[in-house]
């Protein structure tokens, strides 16, 4: 009998609230797990000194970015203080084709949209895995926004205002990581990860089973 074939790469999400420390996550992700790579959004926004474009960001101008979203090449965009960030098809399946497994930090309007678009996409259905990280409450998102100092009271209470609609969105999620500290919360992420791959290479085990 011929070995299995490699675990499918994953789509990994992750969202949470401000002061949920996901940011964080996924760069300790990134920096611990060779196979994982990020997703490189696009911009309209001009490059700022040091970017790079396909490593920062995919730099498009205004007229070149509204023709790709009218084109459909996105998964998902936004428009933040009149610039348009967006999530290339492109980037994800041409690293998914090459078997990296990627991880993007997105909010809940964005994870939502993903969602909507994987109920038509058989491609991706199978790879993908949502996470959501959150304090225990608004009032530990407060103390912890508060701790960093690098936000005004009026931003502070701005960001809390938009965590309330956001935490009860946990439920959309594949799962939820309460976080506790930063040690808890790795821990936690690189599990569902590592379970993740176990899961497919459990699915490619169960096929090659059924053929027999």
């Amino acid at each position: 009998m011929n070995p299995p074939a490699e675990n499918p790469a994953l789509l990994l999400i992750v969202s949470g609230p401000a002061g949920s420390g996901k940011t964080t996550l996924c760069d300790r992700l990134l920096a611990e797990m060779p196979r994982l790579k990020r997703i490189v959004t696009a911009t309209s926004r001009e490059p700022r000194e040091g970017e790079m474009d396909g490593e920062d960001y995919y730099f498009f101008d205004r007229e070149e970015f509204e023709r790709r979203i009218e084109a459909g090449e996105f998964f998902e965009w936004a428009r933040v203080h009149d610039r348009l960030y967006g999530c290339l098809k492109s980037e994800v399946y041409g690293k998914l084709e090459r078997d990296f497994d990627l991880i993007l930090n997105i909010d809940v309007q964005g994870a939502a949209t993903f969602r909507r678009q994987l109920a038509e996409d058989t491609r991706l259905r199978d790879r993908f895995v949502s996470v959501f990280v959150t304090p225990d409450s608004l009032d530990e998102i407060r103390a912890r926004l508060r701790d960093r100092g690098q936000n005004s009271a009026e931003e502070i209470e701005r960001r809390l205002a938009n965590a309330e609609g956001e935490i009860d969105q946990w439920v959309h999620y594949d799962y939820r990581i309460v976080s506790r500290d930063r040690e808890s919360d790795f821990l936690a992420i690189s599990s569902i990860y590592r379970a993740e791959k176990l899961r497919n290479r459990r699915k490619i085990l169960e096929s090659a089973a059924s053929r027999r």
